[in-house]
């Protein structure tokens, strides 16, 4: 049997690179796991200190259900204006259709800073600045492109004859498209629901500059917490938003095999 050395060394090279990509992020996990009162790997030992410290802490848990209530106001908004958006891009046959894209998908491209400077200074006129609607209205703004990118893909594969079809034999079209279309693009939906979950919980920079000072999302919290004492509850905060994140991505990992399956992209 002949070995094939180029395929060897060519996998060889992808797992290298993996293991460079993840290792950083999973060795949190089991310093979240020592009895040392510092961030120290190998861990001397075995201790779920660090995560009752979590959850025992008024300040770490309203952070956290905070970041919940905002990813989740963030995400259902982020959802509703990107599919809209997402149906003008797909079924419009105008010649702006691909910069009105590149405009809509700007805030992944653009470095977060220079967002995140741009709406302080719209909010601190505006009165949003540090509060929950201002913070909801900042992170749609990052989440829409995620919805955006993943529904129109799904709605270029969808075959519009059916909701004609449904259409033509006297549904209101309205009726039409959230009786035959939402079911049909509901994993491309769901999936970018997700994203736009997980870019609004994991957001940063711009809940630095949006955040008031008595609501701080987990993030914000966990950046105050890094600047000012290095405790290891922050490695088991982490190892808690990894799980949730890889639970997530595992979500919409499956909905697109149900989508390909489908026969949407």
């Amino acid at each position: 049997m002949k070995i094939n050395w180029n395929k060897i060394l060519i996998y060889s090279f992808a797992c290298l690179v993996l293991l460079f990509l993840i290792l950083p992020t999973f060795i949190v996990i089991p310093i979240s796991f020592s009895p040392s009162r510092f961030l120290e790997f190998p861990p001397p030992g075995f201790s779920l200190q660090w995560y009752k410290n979590f959850f025992s802490s008024d300040s770490w848990v309203n952070s956290f259900f905070f970041s919940l209530k905002v990813g989740f106001v963030t995400m259902i908004s982020a959802t509703i204006l990107g599919t809209l958006a997402s149906i003008t891009l797909a079924r419009s046959n105008s010649k702006w259709n691909s910069m009105l894209y590149y405009i809509m998908v700007t805030p992944m491209i653009v470095p977060l800073i220079i967002i995140a400077v741009a709406i302080y200074s719209l909010f601190i006129r505006t009165n949003l600045q540090g509060s929950f609607i201002g913070l909801v209205i900042a992170h749609t703004i990052i989440a829409i492109p995620y919805v955006i990118t993943t529904v129109v893909g799904s709605l270029r594969g969808f075959d519009i004859r059916i909701e004609q079809a449904a259409i033509s034999l006297g549904a209101h079209p309205f009726i039409a498209f959230m009786r035959v279309t939402v079911p049909i693009i509901s994993p491309a939906l769901i999936s970018g629901a997700l994203f736009a979950f997980i870019a609004s919980f994991d957001e940063l920079i711009v809940s630095i500059f949006v955040s008031g000072v008595f609501a701080k999302t987990l993030p914000v919290k966990m950046w105050e917490g890094i600047r000012l004492e290095i405790d290891p509850t922050i490695a088991a905060i982490a190892s808690i938003l990894i799980t949730i994140s890889v639970a997530l991505f595992a979500a919409i990992e499956l909905l697109k095999f149900i989508s390909n399956r489908k026969g949407l992209s």
